[in-house]
């Protein structure tokens, strides 16, 4: 279990154009790293439009925001040009990121239980260390929390 103040693991995973990315990378800026279970579904949708909306507040605080999932770099494609989504999601079609950060987990609808990735967010200080993690994320209102969180954090 990852704890904030605890150095962010590493990875490097495809985005939804096939470039890689490596989070040690963007060390010395801050980075959201939002896990979401499935592209294009209601909450998904609602939270990357929110991202979107607030994403010029992200760039003019000079954060980088990561979408990760277990879809596909063609699924976050189409879901990246249908929203027009300005920030970058990377594709862990080989659950070995969400299974680092813990994120992949045992699930439970309608009574019938199954594994999927829970809508966890870490935010990480420019110096790689994990600054927040949001268990309880509400997609609608998740950008502003951060936003407010990194201007609260950067004094």
């Amino acid at each position: 279990m990852l704890k904030e103040s605890q150095k962010a693991p590493d990875f490097t995973l495809p985005d939804q154009n096939g470039e890689m990315h490596k989070l040690s990378d963007y060390k010395g800026q801050w980075v959201l790293l939002y896990f979401y279970p499935k592209d294009d579904t209601p909450g998904c949708t609602t939270e990357a439009c929110a991202l979107r909306d607030n994403f010029p507040a992200f760039k003019k605080l000079k954060a980088k925001v990561f979408g990760i999932s277990t879809d596909s770099v063609a699924s976050h494609q189409k879901f990246a040009n249908k929203y027009e989504l300005p920030f970058t999601l990377l594709a862990d079609e080989d659950k070995k990121v969400v299974e680092k950060y813990d994120v992949w987990r045992v699930k439970n609808m309608y009574g019938r239980k199954y594994f999927g990735i829970a809508r966890v967010s870490f935010l990480i200080y420019p110096d790689g260390k994990i600054a927040k993690i949001y268990e309880k994320v509400k997609p609608a209102v998740h950008a502003e929390e951060v936003l407010a969180d990194i201007k609260l954090l950067s004094k």
